[in-house]
């Protein structure tokens, strides 16, 4: 049978001297493998098509399991992004992310659309450390946790100090926190975008420049959240963390609100 589907290419394994096996986000059929045989020569024609973050046409021979690619045809290489690290390692996380959250052959146009985004925004110059966080929060409605960040988990104020609570799944005032050792403290730049976050999808993000105080803050909370519902601890989030211990964390073009 002869599939034909598009997609963005998130993670590539070498296979032998000369192959590549692909796995594909498709909108048509989830998450599939393909196999690209002699795509790793330099003048194959599936060359183009084989790299990661790679958007385009995908027909291929398909079974019960790795499929073979016949033809690939490029929409978008996002070259830009490929080509600066600081983007490649976020965009690198965010494809392991998906990859790792979502099972094969089941297809969500929901989360193409959110991948195809976030690669158009990093290359773009929007902030990818606000990028990453939508994702994130997204990604954790796919592991069955939906953080509450509108009012207090417990007697439901809308506006007050608050601190996340991992156990209790969101937002706990200050009069409600006693004796729960999961419990983090945000400041009201933190809140605010945890609420925009939740709200909004990935081609709704505007171009936001937030302080790195409420950037470290956002990372703990979404990061925690991932790990107790998810028990991943992804390679590329590590490099990512040193990233950010050595200063390269991106700065935003351009700015819309602050926090």
């Amino acid at each position: 049978m002869i599939g034909k589907a598009e997609g963005v290419v998130v993670r590539t394994t070498d296979y032998g001297e000369a192959n590549k096996i692909l796995t594909v986000y498709t909108r048509e059929a989830g998450k599939i493998s393909i196999m690209a045989r002699g795509a790793k020569k330099s003048k194959s024609r599936f060359t183009a098509v084989s790299q990661l973050f790679t958007y385009g046409y995908f027909l291929y021979r398909a079974g019960s399991g790795m499929g073979s690619l016949q033809q690939g045809d490029l929409i978008h290489s996002f070259r830009a992004v490929r080509e600066d690290l600081t983007k490649t390692a976020y965009a690198v996380y965010l494809t392991e992310l998906l990859d790792r959250l979502t099972e094969d052959k089941e297809p969500n146009n929901y989360l193409f659309e959110m991948m195809l985004h976030a690669l158009k925004w990093m290359e773009e110059g929007k902030d990818p450390d606000i990028i990453a966080r939508l994702f994130e929060m997204k990604m954790l409605y796919v592991a069955g946790c939906r953080p509450q960040f509108d009012v207090c988990m417990s007697c439901g104020v809308s506006d007050a100090p608050f601190f996340v609570s991992i156990r209790e799944g969101g937002f706990i005032c200050q009069s409600c926190q006693r004796g729960d050792p999961s419990l983090m403290a945000v400041g009201p730049g933190t809140v605010r975008i945890l609420r925009l976050l939740q709200h909004i999808n990935m081609p709704q993000l505007g171009n936001i420049n937030v302080k790195q105080e409420t950037k470290e803050q956002l990372r703990r909370v979404l990061y925690a959240f991932l790990e107790d519902y998810t028990g991943l601890y992804l390679k590329s989030r590590r490099f990512l963390d040193q990233l950010e211990q050595m200063g390269l964390s991106p700065a935003p073009e351009q700015s819309e609100n602050k926090s």
